[in-house]
């Protein structure tokens, strides 16, 4: 699947895209990123994306010199030029830049901003109607002072350990523990289990990143009358759930139906799970409808 790149403020194809060899996110994994995806054509929730990339750059000491809405110019640039037949798929990166080989951040003065746009794919339909297996994967998730999973680091060998345990053993996402050995998340995405018609996430001080779609299933909650809640949550919590499922921005709700040879609940995605996707789906369309008929 061909991508269109970014890179600095010029457009390439994915054949002709590059960095430094010594740009300091190759270097050392410097570096924080976003991913986002479009709906109508529009990208979705972008201010609340904006905000965390900042707050993981923030937490790197590493500046970056666009606005929001130049970031935003860059990326509608780069869609225009790759002429997509469908929605977006879009990923922002910021490095620390070219340096010499030192820790020291004042070697590089100018941030690398980097944009990547493919056409986005969901998980097939029967994905959403069948439900997923998940695996709980014996890497643990970062402790928070060693590297703070706060960050949404381009480093993530800490997730990629953990879903190359789920690829071995067949499962479609991995579930980490944090060092106390609560539930943190997965490795690209949040978690929920449903009980009693109320849904739970780990909360964000076990250890994890607060996902975008997460915070937006907090309000969808709220506004349909579906309880949702944080809960410091263990093993037996999600082995024992009536549903459970995962969030992420690219793969919107996907109900988790088995845990390795646990089955969850009936075995289906459940009530509180397809209740919330429709109204994700329905808010995501609503809200960008909106926008592009304000353009």
């Amino acid at each position: 699947m061909a991508a269109t790149v970014n890179v600095n403020g010029r457009v390439f194809d994915q054949e002709h895209a590059a960095v430094s060899v010594f740009d300091h996110g190759f270097l050392y994994g410097e570096g924080v990123y976003e991913t986002l995806r479009t709906y109508n054509g529009q990208a979705f929730l972008f201010d609340r994306h904006m905000r965390r990339l900042r707050k993981s750059a923030d937490m790197l000491a590493l500046g970056i010199p666009l606005t929001d809405d130049q970031v935003e110019a860059r990326f509608k640039e780069t869609i225009a030029a790759a002429k997509l037949p469908g929605e977006a798929y879009i990923r922002i990166l910021v490095t620390r830049g070219v340096g010499e080989l030192t820790y020291d951040p004042a070697a590089c003065p100018n941030p690398s901003i980097v944009v990547i746009v493919k056409p986005h794919v969901s998980p097939g339909a029967e994905v959403f109607e069948r439900g997923v297996r998940v695996s709980l994967v014996p890497v643990m998730r970062n402790h928070p002072n060693s590297v703070s999973p706060m960050i949404k680091s381009n480093n993530l060998i800490n997730n990629a350990l953990a879903m190359q345990h789920a690829v071995r053993v067949g499962a479609f996402e991995g579930v980490m523990r944090n060092y106390r050995g609560e539930l943190a998340e997965l490795t690209q995405s949040n978690l929920f289990v449903v009980k009693n018609g109320t849904a739970m996430t780990p909360p964000i001080d076990a250890g994890l990143l607060p996902g975008i779609t997460r915070g937006f299933v907090f309000e969808l909650g709220k506004e349909h009358g579906i309880p949702v809640k944080d809960a410091v949550l263990h093993d037996a919590d999600l082995l024992g759930a009536d549903e459970a499922f995962l969030t992420s921005t690219t793969r919107e709700l996907v109900p988790i139906v088995q845990v390795d040879d646990r089955r969850i609940g009936s075995g289906a995605p459940g009530r509180v799970t397809n209740a919330l996707l429709r109204h994700f789906r329905e808010a995501a369309d609503r809200l960008t409808r909106t926008v592009a008929h304000a353009k």
